[in-house]
């Protein structure tokens, strides 16, 4: 091992690709040099850091946030969201290309993103592109500018500036995107479906629940399936709610169709069952469904059918969570719970925090390519999540680093308190404390 280790961090419990296991990781340059015995002597000149029996968890990978910089401000910027997504042990994360003004439509608009991004950055932040009905000559240019992919929606997105994509639309992006090995990840609900469903003015959730029926998830993934088939393309199914659709992924990759599934901390913990009247913090698109459905996405997350567990943090001005369910703006802001969230519910079901690895840092940071993310192993990035996984703590909003303290997991109790973030070998939060911006803008394959 070289002489230029720096830290050694510490644990009884350290997640690595082998298990977890007692071990010192240490750390030279940023990178981990080596993932050495628990009782390693520290090389000369290098700080030692035992965190005791908390677990290490490699730095979560989250490819689902709206961060809404610049444009919408209001609702969630770089500052803010960065430095809940260090609070809550996630050293990466990929901006969605919707509800900033401009979209991340075009290259020009890439660069507006990221020059704002750049001095505000608490942990590594990439973007994704977006695919709309009339920029399909604007979806290479943006893969060679180094966006992780192209988003769209086959369903209203919620905001003009970004159209969804017909039938015949999505062909012909994906066709593009197919051209030169670009992924498409995608808002699957059927709009057909949507536009037969019962919808009303009402505060009651089941009201709202069945305004997006499991039909309209189930039929566009089908469909958007057959158009991966035939295309050769490669496609992500984003924020699956719908258990229903988990056979057709199972036999799609049977079929050597080349699909991918993420769910999300809030269809694997809330329930529609408990959420009440005008409670609009729970409303988002897809909806949380029932608590058998929610049952069966934890199989599918066992199986192995769900690849990635990513938070949709979608958040908005407390205005807009108005309580008629029809007209409040649909979202679910979770960046700096979802670790704790998703443990509390793991735990009791028996799965460990390997995990949970796995759901939230490893198989995200392989969906969009980032090799050295996503593990504890020589030659990654030192990005840690430490996780005191036996302490609980009670959500209160007020210390929530999210511009609008909005959460549907207010006065709930979670387990496991993330008591420190690192960020190639760098602590950028201390017990819910981040540290000054250090974050690098990432891009595809660099």
């Amino acid at each position: 091992m070289s002489g230029d280790v720096e830290l050694v961090l510490r644990s009884t419990r350290v997640v690595t690709p082998d298990g977890t296991r007692p071990a010192s990781v240490a750390v030279a340059a940023g990178t981990i040099a080596a993932v050495l015995p628990y009782d390693a002597e520290v090389p000369v000149g290098a700080r030692l850091e035992d965190v005791g029996d908390h677990a290490v968890l490699p730095g979560l990978v989250d490819t689902h946030v709206h961060v809404n910089d610049p444009g919408r401000t209001e609702w969630e910027g770089f500052w803010t969201a960065t430095r809940a997504a260090a609070a809550g042990g996630i050293t990466t994360l990929i901006d969605m290309p919707l509800n900033s003004l401009p979209p991340t439509t075009t290259v020009e608009h890439l660069r507006v993103k990221q020059d704002v991004a750049r001095p505000k950055a608490h942990v590594d932040v990439g973007f994704w592109g977006g695919a709309l009905p009339d920029n399909v000559k604007d979806l290479r240019p943006l893969h060679d500018a180094g966006v992780f992919g192209f988003k769209c929606f086959l369903s209203p997105s919620g905001v003009d500036e970004f159209p969804q994509l017909d039938q015949e639309q999505l062909a012909a992006s994906l066709a593009e995107i197919t051209g030169f090995g670009g992924l498409m990840i995608v808002h699957a609900e059927d709009p057909h479906h949507l536009d037969a469903a019962p919808s009303r003015s009402s505060a009651k959730y089941a009201d709202f629940l069945a305004s997006r029926p499991r039909d309209a998830e189930n039929t566009a993934v089908e469909n958007l399936i057959a158009q991966a088939r035939r295309l050769g393309a490669r496609v992500h199914v984003l924020h699956l709610s719908s258990a229903d659709a988990l056979p057709l992924i199972a036999a799609a990759r049977r079929e050597g169709v080349k699909v991918t599934v993420e769910t999300c901390p809030h269809f694997l913990t809330l329930t529609a069952e408990e959420v009440p009247d005008g409670a609009t913090e729970f409303k988002c698109c897809p909806p949380i469904r029932e608590a058998a459905n929610q049952d069966a996405l934890w199989q599918g997350l066992a199986d192995g059918v769900i690849d990635c567990v990513v938070s949709d943090h979608s958040p908005s001005t407390a205005d807009l969570k108005t309580p008629d369910f029809s007209t409040a703006w649909g979202g679910i802001s979770s960046l700096q719970l979802g670790l704790p969230a998703v443990w509390t519910e793991a735990r009791r079901r028996g799965h460990t925090l390997d995990d949970v690895a796995r759901w939230m840092s490893t198989a995200p940071a392989s969906l969009v390519g980032l090799d050295r993310k996503g593990a504890i192993e020589a030659g990654r990035d030192a990005d840690f999540a430490v996780l005191a996984p036996d302490e609980s703590f009670t959500v209160d909003p007020a210390r929530l680093h999210h511009r609008n303290r909005v959460t549907a997991y207010a006065g709930r109790t979670l387990y496991g308190v993330v008591t420190s973030t690192w960020l190639r070998g760098v602590r950028i939060a201390d017990r819910g404390r981040p540290a000054a911006p250090s974050g690098r803008l990432l891009e595809r394959n660099k």
